[in-house]
């Protein structure tokens, strides 16, 4: 199929922005909606921009009207300022996404969470995006692709003290952690954003989980075509 639409949230982060350009210069899809809060400046003759209130989501359905929709969203407890606030953007969005996604039976529904997640964890930031998995598996999706990267490598516009750290010990990491803890190297955004595209463009039902080092597998693969 070379005429989909794709429908992006997230497009201004890390992953997302280098996920919205492998879109954008993919034959596969004709036509690339983003939702965002504010407008980016980027113009494109597949980019439809959708200015997004994310607290009323229903307003949005008939934009889910698509074959894949791609959630990228998520921020920090101390970018969002509480955790009530951090789980609205890495749990009720993507949640009420994944909800409207269902009702217009769309074909693929990607997501990113996070290695580690866990519904039962005591670490709040594990726990929320493990009872994001938990129910998303229940909202009965065609097609539903959760992404568990550890650290996310990449420019990001704001600076995170810890991120550029792991950046620059990541070569001696990458050499340190092998077989089962492979998984928890250090993986670049831009291999995320690759093989969210590479597994969307597959027909097939059910849930599938990607961490780390599956997701560079499967990039490496894609270049290698």
């Amino acid at each position: 199929m070379n005429n989909k639409t794709a429908l992006l949230a997230g497009a201004s982060g890390l992953v997302g922005n280098e996920l919205l350009h492998i879109l954008l210069n993919s034959s596969h899809y004709s036509q690339v909606r983003i939702l965002v809060r504010h407008p980016l400046e980027l113009i494109h003759e597949k980019l439809e921009q959708i200015i997004t209130d994310f607290d009323k989501l229903d307003d949005y359905a008939d934009y889910f009207t698509v074959e894949d929709v791609y959630c990228c969203l998520g921020t920090t407890i101390k970018k969002a300022g509480s955790q009530e606030a951090f789980k609205k953007v890495d749990y009720d969005y993507p949640l009420k996404m994944a909800e409207l996604a269902k009702s217009h039976q769309v074909k693929n529904f990607l997501v990113i969470t996070a290695l580690g997640a866990d519904s039962n964890s005591k670490v709040f930031y594990s726990r929320t995006k493990g009872q994001l998995q938990l129910n998303l598996k229940k909202t009965g999706l065609t097609a539903l692709h959760i992404f568990q990267p550890s650290l996310l490598l990449g420019e990001r516009q704001e600076f995170r003290l810890g991120e550029k750290a792991a950046t620059l010990l990541s070569p001696v990491i990458s050499k340190v952690l092998k077989g089962k803890m492979k998984k928890y190297k250090p993986v670049e955004a831009k291999d995320v954003a690759v093989t969210m595209y590479e597994v969307a463009q597959i027909e097939r039902t059910g849930n599938y989980t990607y961490p780390s080092d599956r997701i560079e597998i499967i990039s490496a693969q894609s270049t290698e075509k």
